[in-house]
């Protein structure tokens, strides 16, 4: 090893909360009144918890055996997409209520001695038998919960496609080798963290009614499994060890015939031939320049690669610096941006094999710049005064994310979900896989708000079969003079988009160094609900009354996202997990 390796243990955060920690990262004069008593102040670990620097390899992730797994692929030779698979394998084991085998993605990988991004899209799709109004009642009204709990919810998963088709492509160990640290933690057990215990207390209710699942995740008396005591999967450990060995285990092997036995009990769509044909996509990324910089995201069928660059374009000539990075001001343009975009993604984006999304109009410099001309100076826009532009002419939660970087430039950025904690709380019978609930994130209803608070006005994002949901994972990398000089990505729904492209703001715009564009208090308008929602982290009271006085709505919310990223500052590469999370940065 070039130098000793920093890790940070998920047990800090449970330090700082007992002692009621709090940091401060904007340097602010703050008065009390700028925090909402009603909600719990978010926890911001200090620096040296969450920050990692080294000269050869960066890994972070949400979870501390995920990135240990990535560092013990990395010291047996493996490459990137090696580490990114272990550690990908790992965190569907240490977060089982955000991500897993039953779920899908996408991935980024940035291949330095070539220079070129590859996209891939693993995410989940409608089953054969999927139909428009699945959702809907006799009467045409959407039906509560039919889309968000239970074997309907429930896409076909793309995860261990993805990571297959990545090791054929890239892989340098062999594929069962990058198993061993995922199955070891699943036999082995670990400790419930703070965010899991809440997870699992959330959705008491929702995983009763699953016997699987309550067995897993709840007592014998139904109450939920705390903080601290060891959740043992050993089921999933075993899934593992086949799939090690039969990477279509969960597709055409023994574990699909009980995920579609399981499924078709519980009177959902998913077959063996829905398992059989899923096929990863291969993308072209969403491109675009920003100051001097360039940005590649993730393309359709996600919404975030479009829309955070959108955001970044939108304010790339206004002096944010000068206005201040804690002021009403900027908070005032970004909001706008966001507010803006939003509104795009509510009529275009869905999935490129079968709607015509104008990604190259949407991110175009002269369409955005007479979007932009439509921002007040001086005051809030009401949602029906915000329209979704005219593109001139068409071009070609709960998740998790993990990021790394190498000395030669090589980068993997992916992004990674069941939709919401615990999917659709189906546990699969002897398989310990918690399947998804993705089918919530198509459109049931035109005009109708789906769980992650998105409401669509077209027919882009409908279901059909075969078809992939919108997304709003948004996997990014930041390039200066053709060198990857910083990768981001997060988890958190609709709000992935915005808090990718405040950090990304806060790392090239302000200024700020990584521990510190991550760390800071964060905003959200999505369009619709017509609200400014503001992270309860201290905030200066003038700015709040600023903007409650030009007609912001102002909602205080609790932790919106958990970022990871990583960048390259000059011979260094720094890691940042978010302050806010139980996540991991490692280097070497």
């Amino acid at each position: 090893m070039a130098s000793a390796s920093k890790i940070v243990l998920s047990r800090t955060l449970s330090v700082l909360v007992l002692f009621g920690f709090t940091a401060s990262c904007t340097h602010s004069s703050l008065a009390p009144e700028s925090v909402s008593p009603k909600l719990s102040r978010i926890v911001i670990k200090p620096r040296e918890a969450v920050e990692a620097k080294g000269k050869n390899w960066v890994v972070s992730t949400q979870g501390e055996a995920s990135t240990r797994a990535a560092q013990t692929i990395l010291h047996q030779g493996g490459n990137l997409i090696d580490a990114a698979i272990a550690a990908s394998l790992t965190i569907s084991v240490e977060r089982p209520h955000s991500t897993g085998l039953g779920g899908g993605g996408f991935l980024i990988y940035h291949e330095a001695k070539t220079g070129k991004n590859f996209v891939l899209d693993f995410r989940e799709r409608a089953p054969l038998h999927a139909a428009k109004d699945m959702y809907l009642d006799a009467k045409g009204n959407v039906i509560e919960d039919l889309s968000v709990s239970g074997s309907l919810a429930v896409g076909v998963p793309g995860l261990t496609r993805g990571l297959k088709l990545a090791h054929q492509k890239w892989g340098k160990k062999p594929w069962k080798s990058l198993f061993a640290p995922a199955i070891k933690l699943a036999a082995k057990g670990f400790p419930i963290y703070p965010s899991l215990a809440e997870a699992m207390k959330g959705e008491t209710k929702a995983l009763s009614k699953y016997p699987e699942a309550a067995k897993l995740f709840l007592h014998s008396d139904g109450t939920p499994k705390l903080e601290g005591e060891i959740l043992v999967q050993k089921d999933l450990a075993n899934t593992l060890k086949s799939i090690s060995k039969n990477p279509d285990e969960l597709y055409t092997g023994r574990t699909a015939k009980r995920i579609v036995k399981e499924i078709t009990r519980l009177k959902g769509l998913i077959n063996l031939q829905d398992l059989a044909e899923y096929a990863v996509k291969e993308r072209i990324p969403a491109e675009a320049d920003y100051q001097g910089f360039h940005i590649v995201s993730m393309p359709p069928p996600s919404s975030g690669g479009i829309h955070v660059i959108q955001i970044l374009k939108l304010l790339e000539h206004d002096p944010l610096a000068s206005y201040g990075f804690e002021s009403s001001k900027s908070y005032h343009y970004i909001a706008q941006a966001m507010q803006q975009a939003f509104a795009d993604r509510a009529r275009y984006p869905g999935d490129p094999d079968f709607v015509k999304v104008p990604t190259e109009g949407l991110i175009n410099s002269e369409y955005l710049a007479d979007l932009r001309s439509k921002f007040s100076n001086s005051r809030a826009r009401k949602k029906s005064e915000v329209f979704a532009g005219e593109v001139p002419g068409n071009g070609p939660s709960h998740t998790t994310h993990l990021t790394l970087m190498d000395r030669e430039g090589n980068v993997v950025v992916s992004t990674q979900t069941i939709n919401d904690h615990f999917g659709s709380d189906v546990v699969i019978p002897g398989t310990g896989i918690v399947m998804n609930n993705e089918m919530d994130d198509f459109a049931a209803k035109m005009n109708v708000h789906n769980g992650a608070d998105a409401t669509f006005i077209s027919n882009a994002n409908s279901i059909a079969p075969k078809k992939t949901p919108l997304s709003s994972m948004s996997p990014t990398i930041v390039f200066k003079n053709g060198m990857p000089i910083l990768a981001i990505g997060a988890e958190g729904g609709t709000r992935i988009i915005s808090s990718v492209a405040q950090s990304i703001l806060n790392y090239l715009a302000y200024h700020q160094d990584l521990y510190t564009a991550l760390a800071s208090p964060r905003i959200h308008q999505q369009w619709s609900p017509d609200v400014l929602q503001i992270e309860n982290q201290s905030i200066p009271s003038s700015v709040l009354r600023d903007l409650t006085s030009d007609g912001y709505v102002i909602e205080r919310t609790p932790v919106m996202c958990g970022v990871m990223a990583a960048a390259r500052e000059g011979d260094t590469l720094v890691g940042v997990s978010d302050p806010r999370d139980a996540g991991t940065s490692l280097s070497e």
